[in-house]
């Protein structure tokens, strides 16, 4: 049993990274026979990994139809920052009013080390894990499991597009110490527990990057359906 279990989590992770990354297409049919030759598998355990990604809204099923990958569209992709939007100002609302101190001093520390790696020449994955980082660490501060669990979901179902949304602010010139500014203030507002400052701050953030969102939608299909040569 334990076997079977480590099995299915080897290629819920395996197919995790793949529909994070679009490595299937965006509303594409999944071949399950394909996948399971590709990952030495029986379809089972496929089944039940796809079946996973599709609780997480990762993967959609149709019955009688299969497994397809999730769609990619300025709509949902508006309902994902909308929802990032909801979560992470409530956490950091949490973060204010009961964060424990010393963590808040050791984050506050931590982004200020890390600051001078915000820069015009950062690799665009480097910037993202450190925004990454910083978020999931600042809605720790709120206490809340739940929180932080949506808000690793959410990550994960929008990263592919904020790669391409940094790449692109990077070739405009803009780059990470607009967002290493951006989480000074958030956090500041935290230390001082000024919870309306912290959330106002955290709302303008994200909202700031959801208006490019429509962009690497389309800069997305543009990489993904690259014309064979």
């Amino acid at each position: 049993m334990a076997r079977t279990e480590s099995n299915v989590d080897r290629l819920y992770d395996a197919l995790r990274r793949m529909a994070t990354d679009f490595s299937f297409k965006p509303d594409a049919r999944i071949n399950e026979s394909a996948l399971a030759s590709q990952l030495d598998a029986s379809r089972t355990p496929i089944r039940e990994a796809l079946n996973r990604l599709v609780a997480e809204g990762f993967l959609t099923f149709h019955s009688g139809r299969g497994f397809f990958c999730r769609s990619l569209s300025p709509e949902l992709v508006m309902d994902l920052y909308e929802a990032r939007v909801a979560v992470e100002v409530e956490a950091v609302r949490l973060a204010a009013c009961r964060g424990d101190e010393r963590d808040i001093a050791i984050l506050m520390q931590e982004l200020e080390e890390i600051a001078p790696d915000y820069t015009s020449g950062a690799d665009t994955e480097a910037l993202l894990a450190m925004d990454e980082r910083f978020h999931t660490r600042l809605c720790a501060l709120s206490g809340n499991a739940e929180l932080a669990r949506m808000l690793a979901n959410l990550n994960d179902r929008i990263r592919y597009l904020r790669l391409i949304d940094l790449r692109r602010l990077q070739a405009i010139g803009l780059h990470g110490q607009t967002m290493v500014s951006a989480h000074q203030r958030i956090l500041d507002a935290v230390a001082r527990r000024d919870a309306d400052q912290a959330m106002a701050e955290m709302r303008a953030h994200i909202e700031r990057r959801r208006e490019g969102a429509t962009q690497a939608v389309r800069d997305a299909y543009a990489q993904l359906y690259v014309p064979e040569r």
